[in-house]
């Protein structure tokens, strides 16, 4: 049994439970909490029980994106912000696809990098969804779109000069 894709596949599972629930209600919270949570430990749990593969690393990639399109798709009618976060928010989604569009031209697979600006900015992600009531949401976004908008430039330019495929890369700057 891979533990760390066990994990993996329990965010993929229960991710679109998240959408059964008003955003931000406690029941939104625990489910969003666990799949967060599962993000955090199936790349530990996996190098822990020596059970790091191919398939665990593009499980997690795909169990990130399916967390993050259906917290989207749950929170975003709910909040109110300014055209220009919109639009930011698409040219990071741009210059995200134009990388994996690299790698795959590259190296014939499909990829994100664990940089550490990828995982900062996957934590800032995750507690937007905490602070959100506390903070004013056009700050708090812009703030998180600028580093967001940093790790995604990051992880263009790394796969545009690399040789081989790296997806434990600490980063250019790291």
């Amino acid at each position: 049994m891979n533990w760390g894709n066990l994990v993996s596949s329990i965010r993929i599972i229960l991710a679109p439970f998240i959408l059964l629930f008003a955003p931000f209600s406690i029941e939104f919270f625990i489910i969003y909490s666990v799949c967060c949570i599962s993000d955090i430990f199936d790349g530990y749990i996996a190098r822990k029980t020596n059970s790091v593969t191919e398939f665990g690393a593009k499980l997690d990639t795909i169990g990130d994106i399916i967390l993050l399109s259906i917290v989207i798709i749950a929170i975003f009618p709910a909040l109110s912000f300014p055209l220009f976060i919109w639009i930011w928010i698409l040219i990071i989604f741009v210059i995200r696809i134009i990388s994996m569009i690299i790698v795959y031209c590259k190296y014939k697979t499909f990829a994100m990098l664990h940089t550490t600006s990828n995982k900062i900015s996957g934590f800032l992600l995750f507690i937007f969804v905490y602070l959100y009531p506390f903070i004013n949401t056009t700050i708090l976004l812009t703030f998180i779109c600028i580093f967001t908008t940093f790790s995604a430039i990051e992880e263009l330019i790394i796969h545009l000069k690399s040789k081989k495929l790296d997806l434990d890369i600490k980063g250019l700057f790291f």
